[in-house]
């Protein structure tokens, strides 16, 4: 299930929002990783069109977000069980507002087929 983390949500400034907003907003996340100084991550959130929706990126970076910033976000606004994806459309359909932004998808009341786990190796 989609969700926001409230207590994260932009509530000052051009991009503000308020509970009033849905699962629609801007949040600012901070994660500390062992041996690392903290990691401060924007996020806007978003859901429509039949799409859950959250990009992720460095303020004023073009750095893209690492694979355990990615999974610490997908855990914050999504369930553990709740299958969501990147995208790599056809270079045809390409939208690229940011190149250090990348998104996070989910399609609202459909299941989304996943290869089998051992085409990627076996269990642990």
């Amino acid at each position: 299930m989609f969700k926001v983390p409230e207590k994260y949500r932009l509530r000052t400034g051009m991009l503000a929002s308020d509970r009033s907003y849905g699962n629609n907003g801007v949040f600012t996340l901070k994660f500390q990783f062992p041996g690392g100084p903290p990691t401060i991550v924007h996020c806007i959130a978003s859901d429509g069109e039949g799409w859950e929706h959250v990009s992720v990126g460095y303020q004023g970076r073009s750095i893209v977000p690492s694979w355990d910033i990615m999974c610490k976000v997908k855990d914050l606004f999504w369930d553990p069980e709740d299958c969501v994806m990147q995208f790599h459309p056809p270079k045809s359909q390409y939208v690229n507002y940011n190149p250090g932004i990348l998104h996070l998808w989910r399609p609202v009341n459909k299941n989304v087929e996943t290869p089998p786990a051992i085409l990627v190796g076996p269990k642990k």
